[in-house]
């Protein structure tokens, strides 16, 4: 395996072309230049009012591109990218694939301190920000000493949060005034396959990691898309045919692009020489979605799962008659649960609904059985009963040795792939080690996380998975993050953090909280503490105040007794 870490002067990420590598052609952006030159004037991208051809996606990210390396970007260094979906997402994270360095993905919805982590975890050099976010960097801004530059992408911040971005970063530019002035004539690096793509993800401890590709294998592995029985593309040549020759598909992304399966949907339809529609709002407003859809002639929608899917098949329902080319609904991140697909039957009987199966650490895996496959990553758990997915011949169900289970064995073991699977984790060998590990024939596999059997034909059966982590409506929550939050409170003498069920999440946290001595409950207050130091996905939606925190013999939080506990409503 490649090292997962180098030195901070010389970090893991900067790369040198590899001329002899058999695949160096498949590099992101050699990819997109290819479907880009074929179909030109076909649209790419439809975002907030703006409608961009192939070939005004590939000048705006060039330009990118030439200013970041005009402002000292250097081939491999990392650019983080922290805004809400929108035109200038995609421009990004091509224009910094161009000027070969690596695109940082970052949450927005992060608070300071997780801001700081992940943008100093990455040495990121860069940052593309729409100006209110960019405001909470700003607060951290002398902890992260290898920022050197800043875009800013206009955002109606208030005048406030301008000044201090401003005065946070005085060298920034304005991104429509960087694409403007960026300088002509010096040649970009030429890019490879070979070169890295890096994907932060809360990984399986709680902390934010950056899942390390290289990017032609992040192509195998997660955006290739392709017809059954349809070879692998041979060269950039063969991906840019298959676009000409396509027909012309139009997605609604969802997703946000900041996660994987907003992500990988986005780049799988462009590298398809098809249609990306992105909504621009903040929030989801189901009236909203419907009418963009409506407008745009989606034939698919990817969601994430109940909380998106069910208020947009209510919404449908009280007006059957629009978005008459909606054919497909695709959930990644979490699964669509019986009732959710019953609204989306009662619709349209014969609608398609795919749930998919995968991960930042493998890729996309498979498909739920009688679902419509391909595009979408992230884990898909919290099913009781298990679900039987249909993978691919690089996909195992592991025992305890690392061997893969047969078809038909009852065990219950790892679900993992080998072959294409990342290099490990940025900057965290030991967390690399324990995702990653080589079985005693040689051979590396990228544990999932999750648990499962191996059906008698083949089919993966997830169960769930190996830890206690929290899947709210797409996203990870870690109960030691949460639980840590909780404790800092000075009235909280214990805390435990579990899921509870919740029919728009599918899981809710919950927390539940033993107080000091003399200490009155106060559940506002609490989570007011707690919503200035975590994510606000993560601030615990139900609190239980109990008499005393159960423990095990070892000292360890019983999370079993937390779940009962929240089970029986007590």
């Amino acid at each position: 395996m490649r090292p997962s870490t180098r030195g901070p002067a010389a970090p893991q990420s900067a790369q040198a072309p590899a001329a002899a590598d058999p695949e160096a052609e498949f590099s992101l952006t050699r990819l997109f230049d290819a479907v880009a030159d074929a179909v030109p004037g076909r649209t790419a991208l439809v975002a907030g009012g703006r409608v961009v051809s192939y070939a005004g996606l590939r000048a705006r990210s060039d330009r990118l591109a030439r200013h970041l390396a005009a402002s000292g970007v250097r081939r491999g260094e990392h650019v983080a990218i922290l805004s809400f979906n929108r035109a200038e997402w995609v421009e990004s994270f091509l224009g910094v694939l161009r000027a070969g360095a690596v695109p940082v993905n970052v949450n927005y919805r992060y608070v300071a301190g997780e801001l700081r982590h992940v943008l100093a975890d990455s040495h990121a050099v860069a940052l593309i920000a729409e100006e209110s976010l960019a405001a909470t960097v700003a607060r951290v801004r002398p902890d992260l000493p290898r920022l050197r530059h800043a875009v800013l992408l206009e955002d109606g911040a208030d005048p406030g949060a301008r000044e201090a971005v401003r005065a946070a970063f005085p060298g920034a530019a304005a991104y429509e005034d960087a694409l403007a002035g960026a300088p002509e004539g010096e040649p970009l690096p030429a890019t490879s396959g070979a070169d890295h793509y890096l994907l932060y993800t809360g990984g399986t401890t709680g902390y934010p990691k950056g899942v390390l590709w290289r990017q032609a294998d992040i192509f195998r592995a997660a955006v290739e898309r392709r017809s059954p029985g349809t070879p692998r593309a041979r060269s950039p040549r063969d991906v840019a045919e298959r676009a000409l020759a396509c027909f012309p598909q139009r997605m609604l992304v969802l997703g946000p692009l900041m996660h994987a399966a907003g992500q990988w949907n986005a780049l799988s339809m462009l590298l398809c020489g098809k249609r990306v529609v992105l909504s621009t709002d903040r929030s989801l407003r189901a009236e909203r979605v419907i009418a963009l859809a409506h407008r745009e002639g989606v034939h698919t929608i990817q969601v994430v799962g109940d909380a998106m899917a069910r208020p947009l098949a209510r919404h449908l329902l009280t007006e059957p008659g629009l978005c008459p080319e909606l054919s497909a609904v695709r959930s990644g991140g979490t699964p669509l649960t019986p009732p959710v697909r019953g609204l989306w039957r009662a619709w349209r009987e014969d609608i398609t609904l795919a749930d998919a199966y995968g991960g930042s650490e493998t890729g996309v895996c498979g498909s739920a059985t009688g679902g419509d496959a391909g595009g979408e990553p992230e884990p898909l758990t919290g099913s009781p009963d298990g679900r039987s997915f249909t993978v691919g011949g690089s996909i195992s169900v592991l025992d305890d040795r690392l061997a893969p289970l047969p078809p038909g064995s009852p065990v219950i073991g790892r679900i993992a792939r080998t072959g294409r699977i990342p290099l490990g984790y940025y900057n965290d060998p030991i967390a690399t080690a324990r995702t990653f590990p080589t079985d005693p024939r040689g051979r590396r596999w990228a544990l999932s996380g999750d648990f499962g059997t191996r059906a008698s034909d083949g089919a993966v059966v997830l169960l769930g998975r190996g830890s206690v982590v929290i899947n709210t409506a797409g996203e990870k929550v870690y109960p030691e993050e949460v639980e840590a939050a909780l404790k800092a409170h000075p009235s909280v003498e214990d805390a435990i953090v579990v899921p509870a069920p919740d029919e728009r999440l599918g899981q809710r946290v919950t927390a539940l909280v033993s107080l000091a001595p003399g200490q009155a409950p106060d559940e506002p207050g609490l989570l007011a503490f707690c919503r200035v130091r975590l994510a606000g996905f993560k601030v615990p939606r139900t609190v239980h105040f109990v008499d005393r925190v159960r423990r095990t013999a070892v000292g360890k939080q019983d999370y079993r007794w937390a779940s009962s506990v929240v089970r029986s409503g007590a």
